[in-house]
């Protein structure tokens, strides 16, 4: 099976310069609003089309970078400097003669496929004379949109080596983008010849239509007959529909509609697509359709498949080690392959939910009760007089026996981790110790009271606030001491102090501690 192994970009949309490998079978793409997720499943789409139409219907004016042009504009304007765009991709070596060269930016012998746009040379004259006038835009009318293979050939829509699929979810609720899917289906799973005999045929039997069933309407028409239309608004592509179990899949819930697409395009029999392209699976999905969808997404071995999500449950259950992390402060992608695979395994099995906040995060702080995610909000104002959503740190509950799990994956992305966590009356084998191995990586610290009578966080909170809890806890019915009942009824005792005393809690030194040092 051939496949995608690289990509590169050049001053494509958010991507002046972009280069990532690729999984042979797995990659998903997952990132924050703005990162270029969807950038990246486009250019792929767009070249491995060969689309003419479908780049002007783009215009090239939203897909070439938009600081490339901008900076253009304000420079000196020289002709030889004009901005080019490329995608390059780099296919697994099949040795195929159409497709092997060094027509591309590496300079190497390989199998490949390149949509660029640069200056047309033969209108340069009058590009020249446009870019004198300060007051000219840019001139994007004025450049060529290419398709050739590394070999140097050209290429077009009509001749595709790489048959793909696109699958967008988060248009589900168009009537087009279920009438383009279904052409898609179509196109992909039939050659060109086969299609201009299908619309042929199809032609024939509308004008067999008009010959011998309307025969006797036009009769009594005088001067005027009915006829069938037949353009580019009503031919067999636009007419097909697509069904299961004799149902037009335009007439299922929109969930439906999704898992139904992806799970045609992921079916073992569709051999004739090599490559899908999935964006936004988790739209419009039931909880138990999205598992389905993950199992059916795990189980597809004779495809590559390329997702887009924004889903805890999708890049975890799916394996983070064929995670491609894309981030709207960067341009830069950074890969999880290297992660353990016990680490790996975990987040595939563990029914966390805060894997996405943690790796698109550029400072956290890990706290393993719901107490401490309760209150640190209001603990962070009381420390710093200042908001915490104001800060870009992000507050996470964990299970404690999940900490490492996390600080895996901090230092390998360099996340600046704080973890705030109880000693449980031993700081040194808990708190020291135990964490050893992370000792020696600047972006991560542990912070936990030092003493080891102060074993809990509603200890060390009551002991300096015990004035305040008491008056706040005590009841004439209650018999348990006020520290007791604040251990047997921490999440309840949390909200009931941001409720009502926030702003006068005194906060641990060791919170404290961590808030400073996350800050800096």
């Amino acid at each position: 099976m051939n496949n995608i192994l690289k990509i590169k970009l050049l001053n494509f949309k958010r991507f002046n310069n972009f280069e990532v490998y690729f999984d042979p079978k797995l990659n998903i793409i997952v990132g924050d609003n703005e990162s270029g997720k969807s950038s990246l499943l486009e250019a792929i789409d767009i070249t491995l089309s060969g689309s003419r139409h479908k780049v002007e219907t783009k215009g090239l004016e939203n897909l070439f970078n938009a600081t490339i042009i901008s900076d253009f504009l304000n420079s000196d304007r020289k002709y030889e400097n004009l901005p080019k765009l490329f995608v390059e991709l780099y296919l697994s070596d099949q040795f195929e003669p159409d497709l092997n060269g060094k027509n591309n930016s590496d300079i190497k012998t390989c199998d490949g496929l390149k949509f660029e746009c640069y200056p047309n040379d033969k209108l340069g004259k009058e590009i020249k004379e446009i870019l004198k006038d300060p007051e000219a835009i840019f001139p994007f009318e004025f450049y060529s949109i290419n398709f050739n293979t590394f070999s140097g050939d050209a290429y077009s829509s009509y001749k595709k080596y790489l048959k793909h699929l696109v699958i967008d979810n988060s248009q589900m609720n168009s009537e087009y983008a279920i009438r383009e899917y279904v052409k898609d289906i179509y196109s992909s799973i039939s050659s060109p010849l086969e299609k201009n005999k299908h619309h042929n045929n199809y032609r024939k039997h509308k004008d067999d239509f008009r010959k011998n069933t309307l025969v006797d309407m036009n009769s009594k028409l005088d001067g005027y007959e009915f006829l069938i239309r037949n353009n580019s608004k009503s031919n067999l592509e636009t007419d097909l529909a697509l069904s299961e179990n004799k149902i037009n899949i335009e007439n299922k819930g929109k969930g439906i509609q999704c898992f139904i697409k992806t799970k045609f395009a992921l079916n073992r029999g569709s051999n004739a697509i090599e490559l899908v392209l999935l964006e936004e699976p988790e739209n419009h999905l039931s909880h138990l359709n999205m598992k389905k969808m993950i199992e059916l997404i795990s189980s597809a071995d004779n495809k590559q498949i390329f997702i887009s999500t924004h889903s805890n449950s999708i890049s975890a259950r799916l394996d983070l080690r064929k995670s491609i992390l894309l981030n709207s402060n960067s341009t830069s992608p950074i890969l999880l392959k290297d992660i353990d695979e016990s680490t790996a395994k975990f987040f595939i099995k563990a029914p966390d939910k805060n894997l996405l906040d943690f790796v698109l995060s550029k400072k956290v702080i890990l706290v393993e009760g719901d107490a401490e995610f309760i209150l640190m909000e209001a603990l962070y104002k009381n420390c710093c007089k200042d908001e915490l959503h104001n800060s870009d740190i992000t507050i996470l509950s964990v299970d404690g026996t999940s900490f490492k799990r996390y600080l895996e994956i901090a230092k390998k992305l360099n996340i600046k981790t704080a973890v705030i966590r109880d000693n449980d009356g031993k700081y040194q084998e808990n708190c020291v110790d135990n964490y050893s191995e992370f000792t020696k990586f600047q972006n991560i610290s542990i912070f936990s009271d030092l003493n080891n009578a102060n074993s809990t966080f509603e200890i060390c909170l009551y002991n300096l606030n015990k004035n305040l809890c008491d008056n706040l806890f005590k009841t004439p019915k209650r018999k348990l001491e006020i520290l007791d009942y604040m251990l047997n009824n921490k999440a309840e005792v949390a909200y009931e102090l941001l409720d009502k005393k926030a702003s006068d809690i005194v906060v641990p030194t060791y919170i404290k501690d961590a808030i400073a040092w996350i800050r800096k």
